[in-house]
């Protein structure tokens, strides 16, 4: 992997083959992906469009105000909870299993 800029290209090798070069998947709208969860959390990652990405805070994590501000639209609950530096334009959001979707509340215990 090399860095240039705020964008991180891949090498792919194989067999045979000269390496190439992987662009970041940039779409031209906001994609969301299905919801994945384990025992404690359901999770769910966000890929933004270059344009938004440009318009994004850098390396911190987001509030729900900021996220919505860049015309991320989900349920209630959802935290931004992790950066991920080779492709900071994904944004990684999680909240507890069983969360009020409406209320955004947690189960309680």
């Amino acid at each position: 992997r090399r860095v240039h800029g705020e964008v991180t290209f891949s090498f792919l090798l194989s067999p045979n083959t000269e390496p190439t070069l992987a662009m970041p998947h940039y779409p031209e709208e906001i994609e969301y992906s299905e919801k994945y969860a384990d025992d404690s959390f359901e999770y769910r990652h966000v890929i933004l469009p270059r344009t938004t990405y440009k318009k994004m805070p850098r390396n911190r994590l987001l509030t729900e105000a900021e996220w919505r501000a860049l015309g991320v639209q989900q349920s209630r609950g959802w935290n931004h909870y992790e950066i991920h530096r080779p492709e900071p334009h994904i944004l990684l959001f999680r909240r507890p299993c069983g969360t009020d979707p409406i209320t955004g509340l947690p189960p309680k215990k």
